[in-house]
């Protein structure tokens, strides 16, 4: 994928002063990277001298043997990787602590440092100029001539493009990084040399996802390690990186060297992110940053690697680890109630709801309850109604009625069974005839039974149905589609699970938990169908449309990101790899675009729905498209996927 790319860094063995030894050590991670598929290595700054020389960095003989050194390097680096290596450069009678960049067996260019530290155990202007201090744009060395500057950017032939800062440049207030990103830059490399104090590591790591999440990039630092003089200060050898905010590597020691930290990177992210996010373009010409930087093309691509190293998750709506799932769960629900209250504040604050025994409605009628106790209200100002028929099961039959009793809410039973039948007369259906007719002129009288109880009893009608129904409308149009309120609008099947597994495993409700883990146990059904011969659900979901963890993997690189289906795909098969097989996954890949497309003209006409997180399809405020656009594209390339 074009978009794919292995980047990593490294700290080094070092001998401070020993241009020799460091050329050597560092030669031998260039060839491990190579090896392992890197093809974007960052080293420390002044890796090939130490940063801690001090005055033997005004030395002619270390900076003769630096020159040398850096000549030796450039042929080590095929034109398939670009390395960023530390060194001292001598610019007419200024010396530059720079970033030196590496790529094809040539220097292709340097970049200086911009903000010195002056303070602490450093005094890094006794030796070296800023960068803002230079005046001219190239330098020779050996028999290269490159770029040299502030603001260069190194783009690959692929499109990735690459900026430079060397580390203090990151603790000012503007740091050069927030420009060059703004101006192209899609990775940073930051060169550093940070020594070690109490709570700087953590400091550390929160600035540069910090910055990785504000200038949407790929943040990559390594910091200079324990091979440096210990005269005033330990070097961490700290090495960092961050994507878009997240911290996606890092090394294990606080104290550190001697190795190399690697990971691949999805710059797709990135790049949706910039076209979606107006302000990014908008600071971009705000102020000018694309006259201020010189682009040194490469001639080969960066972003090659085949996306073996990134960590994809199963269920991308879920935090991995229980504390921060129940965490995540919890906010949703008082998310939800908050929400909700403030519906029924200015509506009368009484609501009407269907329970079916499902995970939906469940959820639904957990968040009104917490809504009411907000508004200080009681419990029978909601009324729950259940509405057997044709399919519904004993099983949540029973879970239902035990479900409104225990929460102690208005609680009704209206079987629709004969009015179904006196439907079906009406309009010359069978009544055994199970086609599409059959089932949605169950869903329909429900929802036509909620709407007439709401305006006899001046309330809402609070709909359960959840993102995942909405993505692939698996909801019937102007039946359980329709409500006054959706409170699970933003919610994906998956998550609907968890959150009520977090409330019962949680005891906030303690007299619903038992009929709320067994409610956790039923089959995702829509029960229009009868049930099997000993009373059993016999239409289930995921049979018909496909495993809601396929699908909620497909909705949300579909719409986070907008990948085309063929990335989708790749993704799917890292993260399903030992559950289903290619085959397997692209036949519901098929069906999620199908559908996706098909169903539109149903989202295009919700009602008001509580939105989330980055994943939402209202009409208003999230997604919006033609519900007559073709998939055809999408289908085709879905089509071209060999298994």
């Amino acid at each position: 994928m074009k978009d794919l790319l292995r980047a990593a860094v490294s700290a080094p063995r070092l001998r401070v002063a020993d241009v020799a030894y460091n050329t050597a050590e560092i030669e031998k991670r260039i060839k491990e990277a190579q090896e392992a598929g890197v093809t974007l290595l960052a080293f420390p700054e002044l890796a090939v001298t130490g940063y801690t020389c001090k005055d033997l960095f005004l030395s002619d003989l270390l900076l003769d043997r630096a020159e040398k050194a850096l000549c030796l390097l450039a042929s080590a680096v095929p034109d398939t990787m670009l390395v960023a290596v530390g060194a001292p450069l001598l610019i007419g009678n200024r010396l530059y602590n720079c970033a030196v960049m590496l790529s094809g067996g040539r220097i292709v260019g340097a970049v200086p440092k911009t903000f010195l530290m002056a303070h602490g155990e450093g005094n890094e202007r006794r030796w070296f100029s800023s960068g803002t201090d230079l005046d001219q744009t190239l330098c020779t060395l050996g028999c290269f001539t490159f770029p040299i500057g502030t603001d260069l950017l190194f783009r690959a032939a692929d499109g990735t493009t690459v900026g430079i800062e060397l580390c203090e440049d990151l603790f000012s207030p503007l740091p050069p990084s927030t420009l060059l990103c703004m101006a192209g830059a899609e990775v940073i490399l930051n060169l550093a040399a940070t020594s070690a104090s109490v709570g700087k590591h953590n400091f550390l790591r929160d600035l540069v996802t910090g910055q990785s999440a504000r200038t949407i990039c790929s943040y990559l630092l390594v910091s200079a390690g324990e091979d440096e003089s210990t005269s005033d200060a330990v070097y961490s050898g700290q090495g960092l990186i961050a994507h878009s905010g997240k911290l996606v590597a890092e090394n294990n020691r606080h104290i550190d060297g001697n190795y190399l930290l690697y990971t691949d990177l999805d710059l797709g992210t990135i790049r949706y992110d910039r076209r979606y996010n107006k302000t990014f373009a908008e600071s971009a010409s705000h102020y000018g940053v694309g006259e201020r930087v010189e682009i040194v093309e490469l001639s080969a691509s960066l972003a090659t690697s085949d996306g073996s190293m990134i960590k994809v998750g199963r269920l991308p709506f879920i935090p991995e680890g229980k504390a921060a799932r129940t965490e995540r769960c919890m906010q949703i629900y008082e998310m939800q109630a908050a929400a909700l209250a403030r519906r029924l504040s200015v509506t009368g604050g009484k609501l009407v709801i269907g329970i079916s025994g499902g995970l939906d409605s469940t959820l639904a009628l957990l968040a009104a309850i917490r809504a009411m106790e907000r508004l200080s209200l009681p419990r029978t100002n909601i009324i729950a109604i259940t509405m057997p028929c044709f399919g519904t099961s004993d099983e949540t039959l029973k879970n239902s009625l035990e479900l409104m009793k225990n929460l102690g809410v208005t609680a009704r039973q209206i079987p629709i069974r004969d009015a179904v039948l006196q439907h079906f007369k009406d309009i010359g259906q069978a009544a055994d005839d199970y086609s599409v007719t059959y089932e949605n002129s169950q869903a329909r009288e429900r929802t036509q039974v909620l709407m007439d109880v709401a305006n006899k009893e001046n309330a809402i009608v609070l709909g359960t149905g959840d993102l995942s129904e909405m993505a692939l409308g698996w909801c019937t149009y102007n039946g359980d589609h329709m409500s006054m309120y959706g409170i699970n609008a933003g919610i994906p099947k998956t998550l609907v699970r968890w959150i009520v597994d977090s409330i019962a495993s949680e005891n906030v409700l303690p007299e619903a938990s038992a009929v709320l883990l067994r409610i956790l146990d039923t089959p995702i059904s829509p029960e229009l169908l009868p049930p099997d011969a000993v009373g059993k659900i016999s239409q289930k979901t995921e049979d018909i449309v496909g495993p809601y963890a396929l699908h909620d993997f497909f909705l949300y690189y579909a719409v986070r990101y907008e990948y085309r289906p063929s990335k989708i795909f790749l993704l799917a098969q890292k993260a399903f790899a030992d559950i289903f097989d290619g085959a397997t996954i692209k036949k519901w890949l098929s069906v999620f675009w199908r559908r996706f497309f098909t169903q539109q003209f149903k989202r295009n006409c919700t009602p008001d729905g509580l939105k989330i997180g980055s994943v939402g399809l209202s009409p208003r405020a999230d997604w919006q498209m033609p519900a007559d656009a073709s998939s055809a594209e999408w289908l085709r390339e879905i089509e071209e996927i060999e298994v």
